[in-house]
Parts: structure tokens; sequence; C-alpha cells
């Protein structure tokens, strides 16, 4: 389906003040409302100059030839002057394979094929995040608020034994002695991270911007603008600090929570630009960086790409200097994705709350562990979350916000808006105000959202009709641009009590909050390095394998006894590998 949307913003007509109650003909829009702005995904070619295709260069990886017994940084090194020679732009030389990155014109390339020192040259492929993407629905448990002394213990943190490893007693305080990820570099390859979140003061201690060539690895453009956050979400899984948060919402068990390893220290490496994609080449940049820093473990929540030579020699050459890589298994249904499916690297599935296999995961034999991926709480860029309370008459039912949802107040009656698939689907909508209820999925929610507002809602209910019974909100996300009204998706049990409720007053209530629930596979490869973490901080000595090993061998076993290509060796335990150590 074509993606609609608006190029900037929209300035429709305002309903006259003398008229604030006046209806709508069908299939018209009220005056003077301001509806959003279509996100259009320039990609690498605008965020990422130094290595996207300019000036008709295009980006590839050339690789050279050497002898059995010459250094791969020696021919490395020839190379990149013989690449200098021919006019093109080299942007990175590596120490591990012999090859550079560069940007050749037509012409260069011809004259680098026809050198003798040049084995090949390749496309330097494009990779992206493993969030979900911001179109899809996604059925997700609702919980309740904690009853444990620390409300910072989340779902998926207890479902992978972390607090049993360093807080046995269960009083909301890390035990003496406890392995927590202390004196393990943990490096999360990723969009960057919001370096001034309380839940990281302490954590952080390296960090580099590849993108832009320098150490401030903040999750920004040039240009001052956020990225997706990301980045951020994922290393608060592994290494957000107890006792640390950040502003949560209102009430209790609404926010706030505390990573896998809360000792472990965090390398940053910022690959992806603000859209979520990177190259190749900044991946195997970041991971020699990552050795240089002392990294044990390596987070990968991003792929897509094609295993080449250069590829599989980078990922082996970290696994034989002493880094475990843990990458997302994907979020396609199919095959694990590279480099996930690397022989070197240990991919990961999501499961959800009750442990069964989320339906967007990745399978294969290439599969190796199981993690939480679905609807998972984690830090977000300060005051870009969202907490949401909406109240119905004398009711406060569960609901959750859009991402990037603005925050704010709205008050109106309820109206139904069917699918938001056009500019009649609020029936008896009024210029004066009132609050949709849409059902999703016909239409992209900015879609949907711009029909309901330009009929005069001025906020939005997302239902969710086809979750199981008992209960599930929707995973829904606007584009971070353009002028929106607040925001929720509610589970079905919530939804259907709406409808029954349709003409009464809903009140939404918004505030920004310092973290977001996401879900992906990106969630769950965080969740099995901080798990690597902890067992490497108790036994120091483990090699990379060893440690693979012990994971997968301690791992709860789901689906078909032993190995399989729907849930690999099952879902990580941190207790039980710590268990299994002798």
């Amino acid at each position: 389906m074509k993606r609609w949307g608006f190029v900037g913003l929209l300035a429709l007509m305002a309903c006259g003040p003398e008229s604030p109650t006046q209806g709508l003909a069908r299939g018209q829009a009220c005056p003077g409302v301001v509806v959003g702005e279509a996100t259009s995904r320039q990609g690498l070619d605008a965020t990422l100059p130094s290595r996207g295709q300019s000036n008709g260069r295009m980006p590839v990886i050339i690789r050279f030839h050497r002898g059995s017994q010459t250094r791969a940084s020696h021919v490395t090194s020839a190379g990149a002057n013989l690449t200098r020679g021919t006019g093109a732009k080299v942007s990175a030389v590596f120490r591990n394979i012999p090859a550079v990155a560069a940007r050749v014109t037509p012409l260069e390339r011809l004259l680098l094929e026809k050198s003798e020192l040049v084995e090949s040259i390749e496309e330097d492929q494009r990779w992206s995040s493993q969030g979900l993407p911001p179109a899809l629905t996604l059925p997700v448990r609702a919980s309740a608020p904690s009853a444990s002394p620390s409300n910072e213990y989340s779902e998926g943190l207890r479902l992978v034994q972390a607090p049993e490893v360093w807080d046995a007693d269960g009083d909301g305080v890390l035990d003496p002695g406890a392995p927590t990820g202390e004196g393990v570099r943990v490096c999360v390859i990723d969009s960057g991270l919001d370096l001034d979140h309380p839940e990281f003061q302490g954590a952080v201690v390296g960090s580099h911007d590849f993108l832009e060539d320098d150490d401030d690895a903040t999750d920004k453009s040039n240009q001052g603008e956020w990225g997706q956050g990301h980045g951020t979400h994922v290393a608060g899984i592994i290494g957000a600090r107890l006792g640390q948060g950040g502003i949560a919402g209102p009430r209790p068990g609404t926010g706030d929570m505390v990573g896998v390893a809360p000792g472990a220290s965090l390398l940053i490496a910022r690959v992806l630009d603000p859209q979520g994609y990177t190259q190749m080449s900044y991946v195997f940049s970041a991971l020699e960086w990552c050795e240089s820093q002392g990294a044990r473990i390596v987070s990968l929540s991003l792929g897509g790409g094609s295993p080449t030579r250069n590829s599989v020699e980078v990922f082996k050459a970290a696994l034989d200097h002493g880094m475990l890589v843990v990458a997302a298994a994907g979020n396609q249904g199919g095959p694990v994705v590279y480099p996930a499916s690397d022989p070197s690297v240990l991919a990961v599935g999501a499961v959800d709350a009750d442990e069964r296999r989320a339906s967007f995961s990745s399978m294969g034999n290439a599969l190796g562990l199981m993690a939480p991926g679905v609807d998972v709480l984690s830090t977000f860029p300060r005051g870009l979350g969202t907490f949401a309370e909406m109240s119905v008459n004398d009711m406060i039912p569960m609901s959750r916000s859009l991402l990037y949802s603005p925050t704010g107040n709205a008050l109106g009656r309820l109206v139904d808006c069917g699918l938001g698939d056009s500019l009649d689907s609020c029936e008896g909508a009024t210029c004066d105000g009132f609050v949709a209820y849409v059902h999703p999925g016909a239409v992209p929610v900015d879609q949907a959202m711009s029909n309901v507002m330009m009929q005069g809602a001025r906020a939005v209910i997302f239902g969710n009709e086809d979750a199981p019974a008992g209960g599930a909100a929707a995973i829904l996300s606007l584009p971070r641009r353009g002028r929106w009204a607040p925001a929720v998706s509610v589970n079905q049990a919530t939804g259907t009590m709406l409808r029954q409720r349709l003409g009464t007053f809903a009140r939404l209530s918004l505030v920004p909050v310092d973290y977001a629930y996401l879900s992906g596979t990106s969630m769950s490869a965080p969740f099995v390095s901080g798990v690597a973490a902890l067992l490497w901080s108790a036994h120091p000595t483990l090699t990379p394998q060893q440690v693979r090993e012990t994971l997968e061998a301690s791992a709860r076993d789901l689906g078909t006894p032993g190995k399989d290509p729907v849930f690999g060796h099952g879902l990580v335990r941190a207790r039980d590998a710590l268990q299994r150590v002798p």
C-alpha cells in the first residue's frame, strides 16, 4: 500500500467562532486544522555523506591480495595508498581484514579492478536497526504495577533471572559481592545514546560517533535532531543503573527500570543514522574500535545484509580476539538475518512475557537463544517517552501512548471513527472537537490520524480488536515530525468498554517521561548481552566460546526438546548459567 501523507505542514481553514458546534458535511475537513507532516526517509545519501553515494561516487569495500604470512594491516596500508592514487575517497582503513572502505566513480573502480593488488570490490551494504517498523500493530500483554521492593524490576528482567543473581534476597539492593557485570565492558553498536540520561551516570566509559567521526556518540544528527532512541533503549536493557531513575510515570510501576548487568561498563559506538540505517563498513570500523577499547561483548541490534568474505573474516576476528558478538535475529519472521546468522555471532530471537515466540521473530538453524522482545520497558531519550492516562466517566482503563505522541491533555465526546480511512469516517463529528476511537490496520497510523484530526478530533484512541482474549495493547508509532494530536492505544477489553460508551466524555493526559516500551529482536539481543556480562563478571577467565556454550546449555528449553529452528536452545537464564560453571 502506498504510504499517504503531507509534504510539509498543511494548514486548513478553522471552524468559525460563530458556529463552534457546526457539524461536518460528509468528506469535508474542519477549517484551520494543522495536521502532521509525513516523514521522508532520505536515508544514507542525506545523513551519511562521508560514505553514502555522492557526486556519482558509490560506497564500496575494496579487498587486497595478501600472502599467507603478510599482516592485513600492512597490505591495507599499501592498498589505501593505491586507492587514493586513483582519486577515490578512502573513508576507513581496516586492521583485521586487508580492505578499505571508499567512495569511487565508475572510472576509479575500473582502474582499481585492473590492479594486481586488488582482490575484489563489493558493495558497502546497507543495514538497519531491528526494532519494529512504525506502522506494525503488535499484541502485547498488559501488566500490573510490580509489588517488588524495587519497582525497577521489569517482567523481562525477571524472565531472564537477573535479579536472582545480584539481588537474591529481593530487597531491592545489590547484594555485596554478587556478579553485576562489574569489570566487563559491553560495546553497544547502535544509534548512540542520551549520554546525560540519569540511568547511565557512571556507566559509560568510552564513546565514538562513526557517522560524524568524533567522540560524542549522542543519538543526534549534526542538525540537532534526535534519532529514534533505539540505542538508548538497547543500552538501558544491558546496563541501566539501579536506583538512578529518570522521570517516569506518575504511578508506581509505570516507569523506571534497571538493566540486566547494572555494574557493567558501556562503550557506545554510534553507527545508525536518525532513520535507523547504516552501512556495513561503519560496523566493521566500530567492531575494531570496540576491540581496541577492551570490550568483551558486542551488542548488535542491527542487520539485514548478506555474508561476504570480508564480513565473515571481520566477525571471526572479533571472536578470535576475545569478543562475543550478540546480534538480533531479525523481525521478518523468516530466516535469521545477517550478521546474526554468521557462524561467529550469537543470534537472538524474541519471546513475549509468557515465553511464546513473537510472531515477527526470525527463525532457522542459525538461531541460538531467545530473550524478551515484546513490549520491553527501557530507557529513552529524556522527555521523548510518553506516559498516558485515560479516564472515561469514573473508570481509568489501561492505555499505552503511541511512540512519539505529543504530550498534553484532551477532553471530548467519544466518537467512533471506524477505520479512520477517509474524511467521512467519524460518525457525528463536529469541529468543536472530540476524542476519536479508531480501529487500526486499514491505513498507516499517520494517515488515520490525519483523517480524524481533519474531522475535528483533538485526541485519538486506537483499539486492538484482533488481540487475543484477555487483553492486549497495540504498539503503534507516529512520525517524529509534524503536528499530531495526543494518541494512545488500548487493549481488547478496554476497546469493548469504550464502544459501549460512545457519546460519553473521555479525558486523556499524556506526560513526557524518560522511558518507553519497544518491541523487536533489537530488544532481545541486549538481554543476552547483559546475561553474558554477568557470567563473565563471575568467571572472567572464560573464553567467548565458553560463555556462549554455557548460555546455550543452561537456557530454558522451549518448544521441541533440544535445539530447534523456532526457539534455538531456548530462553536465556542468568542464574542457571552461573550455576552451570563450576
